[in-house]
């Protein structure tokens, strides 16, 4: 009973700790409950024309921000009391969304942007607002990542430069309710969180972490410099040295008739190949005069189908023996060679140094999207300075829907399966782009993302991607071990990115079918013979 009464006391301290926290490091919080009229404020530009609702999660009584309308351009954006400095101690920046009818082609990003003397106003918020962070996941076409864009000022130029973080996490392909935490540290180190679990640590001062970095490279090559006129990059030459054979006949041809060659017995010399089709009559509204003579249509002659063939017979050709092609002297190593020429480094004048980012204060919240999908769905948006802080919002808020979501979907699956593994493919899938966000397959991504997407729209093919990504993993861990110069590619179709794009291609397929059954038509059709003019 005391050791009871104990952990109870340990739980409630922890529970008040958490509340206090969230009191005293909560910058801006919006749960949506009541609606965002007043509070939020919809662009007036004339692009955005898609319809924000306050409306509530399926199967909840929770309520959210709502993309309403599909094919739209969306912007609506909340300012907040003061600005928040991302300089001092820790930031987290977190948001719930629910994708309620799937997304193919869209994003669900925000973005927080700095205080307006940087050049906007919230009435005219569009994708050219100055921002200091764009956060959120993002998927169409080839595209799947759950972005982080920091957009930094650069001390020498003055100019702000996008920095994206590399490889970053994908975006979760079902229709839940998912929670996305960045938490920006001191130390210049940044976190991608996805449901509370960490997707991707990076550093903001590492050149493996961000593209393009923000500290430049020291050096660069000398714009200047130009390759020597007697620099020689040839790694192999003919051998001047070389002669041609006094027996390389270059004349010979590749193919010679095969003398040996006897003409098959039974063979119908006087038979040709097709005769006129003797059940072919002339249309009776056939004109001479305009249609020119009038002459039946070619069949394949029956009598050559029993015979071994029909017409003048003539031998086969057979790959010559003697033929040798075009002479070339053979390769040797160059003794000039001197590798391939670069130009030489000389100090980039560009180059600054940085203890720490030079972070833009944020002064607003904004969700500027263009998406092809309705039912995105928003929810719990929070700026804190403390990231138990976003995860007692997360245990609070999120998880009770989530873990409700996840037994109804279950539920569907087990009723619906029709392949009777439905639920174990699902957590394969799980697996699966969790492979794709291994940092050694990241010139992969893209295929072993595409073959995932086919898998899940024929379930039947799943056991074949697997054993495709396993090859993929297996051939990058093997030149990984060994080396090797060449690196094998997996050929990928092209992405479509747009519906527009989808049904062009349709389109196109049948017009050509079209075309071949006009060409079928016009081969069945008996043959005119046009008079001279």
């Amino acid at each position: 009973m005391g050791r009871f009464a104990l952990l109870l006391l340990l739980a409630f301290a922890s529970f008040q700790a958490l509340c206090f926290a969230a009191d005293d490091d909560t910058v801006f919080y919006d749960s949506f409950d009541e609606p965002f009229d007043g509070r939020w404020i919809v662009s007036d530009k004339d692009d955005y024309k898609g319809v924000w609702k306050h409306s509530k999660s399926e199967g909840h009584d929770d309520y959210g921000l709502l993309v309403s309308e599909k094919a739209r351009k969306y912007a609506i954006v909340k300012e907040l009391n003061e600005p928040v400095s991302l300089k001092d101690g820790s930031t987290v920046l977190q948001f719930e969304t629910r994708f309620q009818n799937g997304l193919e082609c869209g994003g669900a990003y925000l973005k927080y942007l700095r205080p307006q003397e940087a050049g906007w106003k919230a009435k005219e918020f569009d994708n050219e607002s100055p921002y200091s962070i764009m956060f959120g996941p993002d998927k169409c076409g080839a595209t799947n990542k759950v972005h982080f864009i920091l957009k930094h000022k650069n001390p020498k130029s003055g100019e702000y430069v996008e920095h994206h973080l590399k490889y970053p996490p994908s975006v979760p392909s079902d229709k839940l309710t998912h929670v996305y935490t960045a938490i920006l540290k001191p130390d210049n180190e940044v976190r991608i969180l996805i449901d509370g679990e960490e997707k991707k640590k990076a550093n903001f001062l590492s050149a493996d972490d961000f593209e393009p970095p923000l500290i430049p490279a020291k050096t660069i090559p000398d714009p200047d410099d130009k390759k020597p006129e007697d620099w020689d990059e040839r790694a192999k030459i003919p051998d001047p040295n070389a002669v041609k054979p006094d027996d390389w006949d270059e004349d010979a041809p590749m193919e010679i008739e095969d003398e040996e060659a006897v003409k098959p017995e039974g063979w119908l010399d006087d038979e040709p190949e097709e005769i006129d089709d003797p059940e072919a009559t002339k249309p009776e509204d056939w004109d001479d005069e305009e249609d020119g003579e009038w002459e039946a249509p070619k069949i394949d002659n029956p009598k050559c189908e029993t015979a071994p063939g029909c017409g003048e017979w003539k031998r086969p050709m057979k790959m010559n023996p003697a033929y040798k092609g075009k002479w070339s002297a053979p390769l040797i190593d160059n003794p000039n060679y001197k590798g391939i020429w670069k130009p030489q480094e000389i100090p980039n004048p560009d180059y600054f140094e940085l203890d720490k980012p030079d972070f833009e204060p944020i002064a607003a919240v904004g969700i500027e999207i263009w998406t092809m999908q309705d039912g995105i769905l928003f929810d719990n948006i929070l700026i804190a300075k403390n990231d138990k802080v976003a995860e007692s919002y997360r245990e609070t808020t999120w998880k009770p829907k989530f873990e409700v979501e996840k037994e109804k979907q279950k539920a569907e699956d087990e009723s619906t399966d029709s392949y009777g593994f439905s639920a174990v493919q699902k957590k394969v899938f799980d697996v699966l782009y969790k492979v794709a966000d291994i940092p050694f397959l990241s010139e992969y991504k893209l295929q072993i993302l595409d073959l995932i997407e086919k898998a899940e729209k024929q379930p039947n093919i799943t056991i074949g991607v697997i054993v495709s990504i396993l090859v993929i993993m297996l051939t990058v861990l093997f030149r990984l071990l060994f080396g090797g110069k060449k690196q094998p590619k997996v050929e990928k179709k092209p992405e479509v990115a747009e519906t527009s794009n989808n049904q062009s291609t349709s389109g196109e397929k049948a017009e050509e079918e079209e075309e071949e059954e006009e060409k079928e038509g016009t081969a069945a059709a008996p043959r005119r013979r046009r008079r001279d003019t």
